[in-house]
């Protein structure tokens, strides 16, 4: 479905953003994506990609810093030749009842999910304009749409994603740029192996499938937004919570 396209991906060393590259990878496209801190994880990612015949590379870029991520950008095209797809998908929680929030704790959530988003999307924007086309993918969540109690910061900042999105959509809509939005709900990651058994338990009874999402339901989602199946829609949040909200 993506036979020739290249997808530029936040945050995609582990979790959701890690099968979303996977995902597209299969599916045809090279893959630029950046990480942080875990280069190992980053060079296994890169080299499993290279392995379904794609082109594929990783960077060492903080999404927090905006001339890096230009950078970022301007190399990628540079190396690819090529950029049709965004996903904005890096983004990390700091969970605290705002009683006890520290403006540092509220500082890092906004700038990392939020900030980062601005940052990469005005990072492509001119270049997909001036083409005439491009397909950005913004990863938001359910927090965003309900709020979730000790997440006043993440709620917020995706929140603003949804916001943001559907503004976007209607200010490039014209130039066949597309921008919607992913919201998944309670996701085997990383982030929720961290919460408390009783706390995911209790979440379970919530969720009408009785089960949490994988991150491959998630890239599945992604992958068709990011495709010409799905070139009708746009100012969309697509919700995959198993019928929680």
């Amino acid at each position: 479905m993506l036979n020739n396209k290249t997808a530029i991906i936040s945050g995609a060393s582990r979790g959701i953003g890690r099968a979303i590259a996977l995902k597209l990878a299969k599916d045809g496209a090279n893959i630029s994506f950046n990480y942080l801190k875990s280069e190992a994880a980053a060079k296994e990612l890169e080299s499993e990609l290279k392995s379904r015949g794609v082109k594929a590379k990783a960077y060492q870029v903080d999404i927090k810093d905006f001339a890096a991520v230009n950078q970022w950008v301007n190399d990628t095209k540079e190396y690819f030749g090529q950029l049709d797809i965004v996903v904005n998908n890096a983004g990390i929680i700091v969970d605290k009842a705002l009683g006890l929030m520290e403006q540092a704790d509220w500082q890092s959530v906004i700038d990392t999910n939020l900030g980062g988003l601005f940052n990469l999307t005005r990072a492509v924007i001119i270049t997909f304009i001036k083409q005439k086309s491009g397909n950005i993918i913004n990863i938001s969540s359910v927090a965003g749409m309900t709020g979730l109690p000790r997440q006043t910061n993440y709620s917020a900042a995706k929140a603003g994603i949804i916001g943001f999105t559907k503004a976007l959509a209607r200010e490039v809509g014209s130039y066949n740029i597309r921008v919607n939005a992913v919201a998944p709900g309670f996701i085997e990651t990383d982030m929720l192996s961290g919460l408390n058994d009783k706390y995911k338990q209790e979440a379970k009874k919530h969720i009408p499938l009785g089960r949490f999402g994988r991150p491959e339901e998630v890239a599945r989602v992604v992958a068709f937004l990011a495709s010409d199946k799905s070139q009708y829609i746009t100012a969309q949040v697509m919700v995959i919570d198993g019928g929680m909200t």
